[in-house]
């Protein structure tokens, strides 16, 4: 990495280097008074789900999701996702949004609303597809809260990076096999996100529907572990072990391996899923009795990302257009953010996809797979254990010392960030991370674990004071004008749109899904 760095400072335009984009997705539960997830349909001031480009729900009715565009200038993105959380605060009659990853009060599975999107055939393949992984992996993990980032370099970043490198290879070629390597690479090292970042040590008793769980009791309302970071990354979240088990295996060494190794997870059929039925007394379970109704089912905490066009699966999309962004998925909510990030995080995370980019990124074998797998969970469940070791290339390392190296290596990096883009804050804080790892307690895991023991709060409790808390704070913030004329413009047209699309779609259900599922990408060859 310091050969490339080096050679991009004298040779190259560092400045393009920092010309990204970035975009955030947000999850947020709607709580009602009761403490308990709210049962009301999406309210239909927030415009609709299906159609609204920047406010939409994810797998609960009550899960909203938050969607900025990308922008270059990170504080655009904060202003973006500021103004959607005012406008939602304005919408929402008597309930809250829920500050943490993990959720308030649940009652069972059957309490937890699946996302509606209304009766045309797009609408219900989106709903149908929830319904499936609730029969698959059961409701309740799909309602653990996350935030996204969303990451792409500009686009005349690459001819002067191939340039750099010296290579001949074609623009989209080159792009998407660098793209991968970067994505190779922030799943080798992804485990630090977790440490620096997670915020869910501890989990609600009432998540736990059928079996005590294999974590320690903080109190009669309270499971945690003493180390964890992330209880959302770790074994009773939304992890792939079923997946794998069934015999899903994402191949990472080129695009074209990657897409084809989804591909053909949605064209095996799966035994399990058979029991449970595609379309039983008319109503369909599932999409399809598939290892992976669709691409998007397969869980990594890293994406190459390519936007679909209507009737165009995530796999077609990639084939033909390349990697448009990654997205990365580890970001617990930041329960001490009323925004649930902050620009901390935005702007080392902004020097992470840098470092990452730039470091050799190796194929991934079967041993480093299974080391990539070991380590985040490793980190998830036990992270600020100062004895924690993890495993590289075979070998124990001190977890403190492979993320000290980690650091430490991105220092000149952030240095020339720093200096082009005149902003401080990239080594602010990359210094702040350094500090989290030589201090476990001042990582968020370490800080809501002593502040819960400090006041004397389970899990619940605390959720719900630093929950209400921030809804106080947007009480305090003034909304743009031209903003909210905007999302009240947004709101009225994707009903509209909507309602189009509902009026225009005779099709039978039937037809239309044997007709998305006619453009799969051809998968599973030998």
């Amino acid at each position: 990495m310091e050969a490339r760095l080096e050679r991009l400072s004298r040779d190259g335009e560092p400045a393009l280097l920092t010309k990204s984009r970035i975009g955030l997705e947000k999850e947020s539960l709607r709580v009602a008074r009761s403490g308990g997830i709210a049962l009301t349909p999406h309210p239909a001031a927030l415009g609709s789900p299906l159609t609204h480009p920047w406010l939409t729900t994810d797998y609960s009715e009550a899960l909203l999701e938050f969607v900025t565009p990308p922008f270059e200038d990170f504080s655009e993105v904060f202003s973006c996702l500021k103004g959607l959380h005012l406008y939602v605060h304005e919408k929402l009659d008597g309930e809250i949004l829920w500050a943490t990853s993990m959720p308030c009060i649940l009652s069972g599975e059957q309490g937890i609303p699946i996302a509606e999107y209304g009766d045309s055939n797009p609408g219900r393949m989106k709903h149908v597809y929830r319904v499936g992984l609730g029969y698959r992996y059961g409701r309740v993990m799909q309602v653990i809260a996350g935030v996204h980032f969303n990451f792409s370099f500009h686009d005349h970043f690459w001819p002067m990076y191939r340039t750099l490198l010296g290579s001949d290879q074609e623009l989209r070629h080159f792009r998407d096999a660098h793209y991968m390597g970067l994505v190779r690479n922030l799943q080798r090292y992804g485990w630090l996100i977790p440490y620096l970042f997670g915020a869910s040590p501890a989990v609600c008793k009432s998540f736990f529907t059928d079996k005590e769980p294999d974590l320690l009791v903080f109190d009669d309302t309270t499971y945690y572990e003493p180390f964890a970071t992330s209880l959302r990354m770790g074994d009773i979240g939304y992890q792939n072990r079923k997946e794998e088990g069934m015999g899903v295996k994402a191949c990472y060494d080129s695009l074209h391996d990657y897409v084809h190794s989804l591909a053909c997870a949605t064209r095996t059929p799966c035994p399990v899923w058979e029991r449970i039925g595609v379309k039983v007394n008319g109503e369909y379970r599932q999409l399809n009795a598939n290892q992976l109704q669709i691409e998007n089912e397969y869980y990594s905490s890293v994406r190459p990302k390519q936007i679909p066009e209507a009737m165009e699966t995530p796999s077609r999309a990639l084939l033909e257009r390349g990697i448009r962004y990654v997205e990365l998925r580890s970001l617990d909510v930041n329960a001490y953010h009323p925004l649930g990030v902050d620009a901390e995080q935005i702007h080392f995370l902004h020097l992470f996809m840098l470092y990452c980019l730039l470091r050799d990124s190796p194929l991934i074998d079967a041993l480093e797979r299974k080391e990539i797998d070991r380590n985040l969970l490793w980190v998830a469940h036990q992270g600020r254990d100062s004895q924690l070791k993890l495993q590289r290339a075979g070998k124990a390392v001190l977890f403190r010392d492979w993320a000290r190296e980690l650091l430490d290596a991105m220092l000149p990096l952030a240095e020339l960030v720093a200096r082009q883009t005149h902003k401080p804050i990239y080594i602010d804080t990359l210094v702040q991370q350094i500090a989290k790892v030589e201090e476990p307690e001042t990582t968020p895991s370490g800080r809501m674990l002593r502040e819960m023991r400090e006041q004397g709060e389970g899990f619940y409790a605390f959720a719900n004071r630093l929950s209400r808390e921030q809804w106080r704070h947007f009480e305090t913030q003034q909304m743009e004008a031209s903003f909210r004329r905007e999302l009240d413009r947004l709101s009225v047209e994707s009903l509209q749109w909507q309602r189009e699309i509902e009026a225009q779609d005779s099709e039978d259900f039937d037809v239309f899904l044997e007709r998305y599922f006619a453009g799969q990408v051809e998968g599973c060859a030998e």
